[in-house]
This record gives C-alpha cells, structure tokens and sequence, in this order.
C-alpha cells in the first residue's frame, strides 16, 4: 500500500487515551477502572443546557454560520463583559468546536512550518500533537516538581528565543499540573512578548477552577496587549459539557479573528446544538461556578492528603485546574500504568492514570510522573488513593525497574 505520512507516523499517540484498549480490556474481565487518566468532569451538565435544546423547537439541524451562531457570540461577549469585566464585542469571538479547535487554528493563523513556540513543560499533551500537525516547533522551558512547577523566570524565558520565535503559549491554569500563574507573572510574560513581537496565546480552559482563594488574571485584561494575545476558552470544562464541543478563539485583534475565519469556513461550521445549549450554560448564576469551585478544591484537598502519605510519592502544591502531577517511586510510569490495568486490582477495582511521558517533548523527562485528573467523588478518590498505595506497594517488590 501507499507509505503513510512521516508526520503521521511521527505524532506521538495520546497519553491520556493511549491505555484505552487495556482499560476496556480490564472491563471485559469484569474489573471496575476508576478513570483518574481524562479530563471530564463527573458533574451533571446543567439542566438548562437540555431545556433551551429541546425548546428550541428544531425541524432541521442546519449549519451555523461558520463563525458561530450570532447570538451565540453575542451571548459569549456579553458573559465577558458582565461575568469576567473584561469588556468584549461579539466580533472578538471566532466559535470553535471545543477548544482543540480554537488551539489549532491559532497555531495555523499565526505561525509558519518550521515558527517556534515557546511552551512550558511539563505541557498540555495535544499541544506537542498540534505542534506535529501543522509545523509549528515547540521549544520546551522545564519546569520542575521540586519548585511546585514554577513559572520560569523571565531570563530563562528569553534565553529560549531564537529567531523562529514567533510566541509563546500558556496553559493557565495548567494543564497537566494544576499550577496558577499570578498576575505578576502573567504580565511579565506579556511584556517579555512585547519586547520581541511575540504572539501570546492564553489557554484559559480552567480559568473557574482557582481554589484558596486565588483569583485568575486573564491575558486579556492587559492594557496595550490587545494586538498579540490571544485566549482559548471552551465551555467544556466549566459546565461539564465536553460533548457539546464549543469553545471560541477570542482576540481584541480582529485580523487574526477574521484570517482563522478561513480555517473555519474550511470545516463548515461549528455544532449547532452545542451553541444552543450554549447559550443558557452562558447565563447561568455565580452560584454554579461557586458550587463547582468548592466541590472541586475538596477534592483536590483529599487527593493530596492521601497520595502524600504514600510512601516515595511527591506531591506538588495545586492552585488551579483539576489536575495533579505527583512523581512516584517507579521507573518508567508507562508500565506502571499499563501493568494497573492488566495485572492489579483490588476486590475487582483498578485505577487508569496517564503516564507522565506524553507532557514533554522529550518523553523520559516525565518517566516518574503520571498525570491524575480529580473528576470523581470524594469517596472514589479515597478508594483510588488506597488502590494505589496497594499497587505502589507490590510493584516495588516484585517490578524490577523501581527506584
């Protein structure tokens, strides 16, 4: 047969759904497997989301405009403006299916094959794939474990700019590891985008998840940045609506709004049902967004009293998202997660993590690390925990490659 594409061969395939095949491999031998390994949220999605669906009275289920429905991004930029304060117009949206889409036209509305984009690792997975798919060269800045994955400082930031640099992406907060960046540094990563022309593209997917407190900055709140940032936003996570598939690509630079509107005329439209549903998510009161805040810092509180107490685990501290990046005290995570599903169990009950691998660009960066998504109730995370702690236990003694 014809060769497969080297940029199809080269990917690399998803960490967080790679171990699929053995997970459903699990369930048909009759083992339960708690999914710590995938971002979504367990969390019934809001009832208004199916009313304005089934009230909508739909005869046939026709294309949107390709830039979104019109009162979809006016409800958008009206949710900005009155829910976030940050002031916004309905041409500042371009409506994408979900929020991969908008990462991906972004990549290929601003970047070049062969531009370099300044990430910081460990990173979002799909990014290192995005970055295979369209050209675009990722040029990883380390963080590390040891400083709770601390934003770099701005000197090692720029020591990573060459002359491809074309921007610089950040997940805020971070995804894979849970980490919020302040306004302070937010900033400086803005002006460091300044001083050198960069792009700065903000993916806010987890913006409502900040606990203790903390308060999210958005990129977008930056006098004198409007020209080069640009957000990601998705209702995905907000409303525990991945399905839905709506996100926007939002930029006060209308050009680049405008030039991605080619890629998506280029897919036709965006779901229409997703931005009916959409709209009544948009207007729902502060007290979802409380209720799902708190639900999830208590969840992320058990998590990390519980995986600290199991001996060699390092447990980084968590501002934001619903995701932690605990080291543990293996070798290689790949085979400690794919050895979970196929050979350990407790009372019939096993645990999916994603292997911290698939975060970096150079794979054995994240040997030690794994990925785990707070997405189920209080009582599964403490069943997890202990199914862990168990698994550590025996795997140390009868695995060889432990540290």
């Amino acid at each position: 047969m014809p060769a497969i594409s080297e940029r199809a061969r080269l990917v690399p395939p998803s960490p967080i759904r790679k171990l699929v095949p053995y997970a459903n491999a699990a369930k048909a031998r009759g083992k339960k497997v708690l999914h710590l390994n995938i971002g979504q949220p367990d969390l019934p999605t809001p009832p208004e989301f199916w009313e304005a669906i089934q009230s909508a009275g739909i005869q046939v289920l026709d294309y949107t405009d390709s830039a979104g429905m019109p009162a979809f991004r006016e409800a958008y930029a009206r949710f900005y403006t009155e829910v976030y304060g940050i002031p916004l117009e309905s041409k500042h949206f371009l409506t994408t299916t979900g929020g991969s889409e908008a990462l991906l036209f972004a990549f290929l509305t601003l970047f070049s094959p062969e531009d370099e984009l300044i990430v910081i690792e460990p990173t979002y997975a799909n990014y290192i794939g995005m970055g295979w798919a369209t050209g675009v060269i990722l040029r990883p800045v380390q963080s590390h474990i040891e400083d709770d994955f601390a934003l770099p400082a701005p000197e090692v930031l720029e020591s990573a700019i060459t002359p491809r640099t074309r921007g610089i992406l950040l997940c805020n907060p971070s995804n894979p590891t849970g980490k919020l960046y302040s306004e302070v540094e937010v900033r400086k990563i803005a002006e460091i985008c300044s001083r050198h022309g960069l792009y700065l593209i903000s993916d806010e997917s987890y913006r409502d998840y900040c606990y203790d407190g903390q308060k999210f900055f958005s990129a977008l709140e930056i006098n004198g940045a409007e020209e080069f940032v640009v957000v990601v936003d998705t209702l995905s996570k907000r409303y525990s609506a991945c399905g839905a598939r709506v996100g926007a690509l939002i930029s006060r630079n209308t050009t680049i709004i405008d030039t991605a509107l080619k890629w998506a005329q280029a897919r036709l439209a965006p779901p229409t049902l997703g931005q009916i549903g959409g709209m009544a998510l948009l207007s729902l009161p502060k007290s979802h967004y409380d209720y799902v805040r708190d639900t999830f810092q208590k969840r992320r509180d058990t998590l990390i009293e519980g995986l600290s107490s199991i001996p060699g685990v390092k447990v980084a501290t968590v501002q934001g998202a619903f995701y932690l990046m605990p080291q543990l005290p293996v070798a290689d995570s790949d085979a400690f997660a794919q050895w979970m599903l196929e050979s350990f169990d407790v009372d019939g009950t096993t645990v999916m993590v994603a292997p911290g691998t698939g975060f970096f660009s150079e794979p054995e960066r994240g040997k030690t690390l794994v990925r785990i998504a707070y997405v189920l109730d209080v009582p599964l995370l403490e069943q997890a925990v202990e199914i862990l702690r168990a698994a550590l236990n025996i795997y140390a003694r009868e695995e060889v490659p432990v540290l």
